[in-house]
């Protein structure tokens, strides 16, 4: 069997809950203000779910969105990766149940859950299952609805996380290679820095003292992430940039885990990148763990920001500790719009 010389990044998607939560409106469940939350995250709202949309509702619209963008059928879908560390349920995995909404019966389905960093580590594990010959198109998500999780008095964990999805499809190509490189790294020693507790006989029903209510809730050591992050994203990035065989400067554009405003600053000034290189989508949609860097991506293409060609460098960094960075090149174009048909324009009578 002849294998592919590559993996092109034909479509993208996302989907986030209609509901949004300003910044005011917070102000309500915790002592904080706009300008306290803005000015150290970036953060003016975002998008939380209601008791009617779960972590599989989300994942399955952004992947009817990412196919609707490549322009193929969902039965050419080979195998279905899902990057989420809130799935619905502990069985059946997310992916599978995209797998039935979109209508891909002879795909494969598997989670995998590596936090923020989730996307680049199913972007990576999908390249090589095409890689090796084994799947031709391969469909990438990342979910999370991390405001299930959330400690709603705690204002340093509460006012950071938004819910959503994104997407991407992976497709085999014998005459070209899009994701240039990726890069996979990991420390565990670290991983009770950023952590939703799912162990101990209180879970998953009752039994927890009220002195120990936190079992539940996402807990994180702020000053910890941020000085790990500062680091990790220039390291990851300079890295896999090597790996691609170019240079940090040949970059057209940064796309990083959307945690922090501050994060993605010292980050980028790091590595020597201006400002209108780095794709934020932050203030409007907050931490969306796996989801945030294709939601980025996806904006930032809607806006009109990011346009084929273009060579980026994807980053995250999140609980484990996890992180990692992947380098594409971007020449997709969205095949919805080449199939609209213009209405004729009127002749003047």
């Amino acid at each position: 069997m002849r294998l592919p010389v590559g993996c092109k990044v034909i479509g993208v998607g996302c989907a986030v809950p209609t509901n949004v939560v300003t910044n005011a409106e917070l102000t309500g469940l915790v002592e904080t203000s706009d300008e306290w939350i803005a000015t150290r995250t970036g953060i003016r709202q975002r998008h939380i779910v209601t008791a009617e949309e779960s972590c599989s509702s989300l994942a399955i619209e952004a992947a009817k969105d990412a196919l609707e963008f490549s322009g193929i059928t969902s039965d050419a879908v080979d195998l279905v990766i899902v990057a989420t560390s809130t799935p619905d349920n502990l069985y059946p995995s997310t992916a599978c149940m995209v797998q039935a909404a979109i209508g891909a019966p002879q795909a494969a389905a598997f989670d995998m859950e590596a936090a923020c960093t989730g996307i680049i580590y199913a972007l990576s594990v999908g390249q090589h299952f095409i890689a090796l010959g084994t799947y031709r198109t391969v469909l990438v998500v990342g979910v999370d609805i991390h405001s299930r999780f959330l400690n709603w008095e705690d204002r340093n964990t509460c006012i950071l996380f938004g819910d959503g999805a994104g997407a991407f499809v992976l497709q085999a190509s014998e005459t070209e290679n899009e994701i240039l490189a990726t890069y996979l790294r990991a420390d565990g020693k670290g991983g009770h820095l950023l952590h939703i507790p799912n162990t101990g006989a209180g879970y998953p029903h009752g039994g927890v003292p009220a002195a120990k209510e936190t079992h539940r809730y996402l807990q994180m050591n702020g000053r910890a992430i941020y000085e790990f992050a500062v680091n990790a994203v220039p390291e990851a990035v300079r890295a896999v940039c090597a790996k691609a065989g170019i240079r940090v400067e040949d970059l057209d554009f940064l796309v990083p885990h959307q945690a922090n405003k501050r994060i993605i600053k010292a980050a980028s000034e790091r590595l020597g990148l201006r400002e209108e290189q780095l794709v934020s989508n932050l203030d409007e949609f907050g931490n969306t763990s796996a989801a945030s860097i294709p939601l980025a991506f996806a904006e930032a293409i809607t806006h009109g920001r990011l346009a084929p060609p273009a060579t980026c460098a994807l980053v995250g960094f999140g609980g484990g500790l996890t992180w990692g960075a992947a380098i594409i090149r971007w020449t997709a174009t969205d095949q919805r719009l080449k199939n609209e048909v213009s209405e004729p324009a009127e002749l003047p009578l």
